[in-house]
């Protein structure tokens, strides 16, 4: 009799631990296909907070008035809804700073750092609206943002207002990223590159 419990009770254990493992695979498969196909809003959570992809600060809710709206057009036919910010005061430099923001939000929500560079330090700044952010058309990835950036530069190259000054890129988070990218291939055109809280890899951008 003994014999017989025993043997039921391997054959459920082992029926037990094959239910588990095959479980526990397809719980692993089901994140895979999850993550493969929503890795980009992982990446690129340009829905948070909720209201970003349908409400843009613009600088006039931050008390400045010498700015401009850039609809900026890329080559491959995106609209990037961006701002310019000219340089204020006595401490005006011949400077133009290149805002690259980071992963969640929108340009909007930067401009508070963008008016530290303009008010108190007399830069100008472009702030640019990534694809697939903000109002700007289009949806994110790695090529695009790296068109976006080229897109951006080569307006602060071209534009009477800024085509003279030293061109400093600083970039935050996926944007320390994105600036590097850009810097590598505009060394002898920039004068600095400054990185907040860039990411050491995409593992890192994705949250635990």
């Amino acid at each position: 009799m003994s014999n017989i419990w025993a043997d039921v009770v391997n054959t459920t254990a082992f029926s037990y631990l094959k239910f588990s493992i095959a479980a526990s695979t397809g719980v692993a498969a089901l994140l895979s296909t999850a993550l493969y196909f929503k890795q980009n809003d992982l990446i690129y959570p340009r829905h948070f907070p909720p209201e970003a992809r349908t409400e843009l600060w613009d600088p006039s809710k931050f008390h400045m008035t010498n700015w401009n709206q850039l609809d900026l057009k890329t080559p491959d036919g995106e609209t990037l809804r961006s701002f310019f910010l000219r340089g204020q005061g006595i401490q005006r430099k011949a400077v133009t700073i290149l805002m690259l923001h980071g992963n969640a939000g929108n340009v909007g929500h930067r401009i508070p750092i963008g008016k530290v560079f303009a008010e108190q330090m007399g830069c100008n700044v472009v702030m640019l609206g990534y694809r697939g952010y903000g109002l700007s058309t289009g949806k994110p990835d790695e090529k695009g943002l790296k068109i976006d950036a080229e897109t951006a530069l080569d307006w602060i190259f071209k534009n009477d207002e800024t085509k003279g000054t030293k061109v400093v890129i600083y970039g935050q988070s996926l944007g320390g990223a994105l600036g590097i990218a850009t810097a590598a291939k505009h060394q002898d055109r920039l004068s600095g590159l400054i990185l907040e809280n860039t990411f050491t890899s995409m593992r890192d951008v994705i949250p635990k």
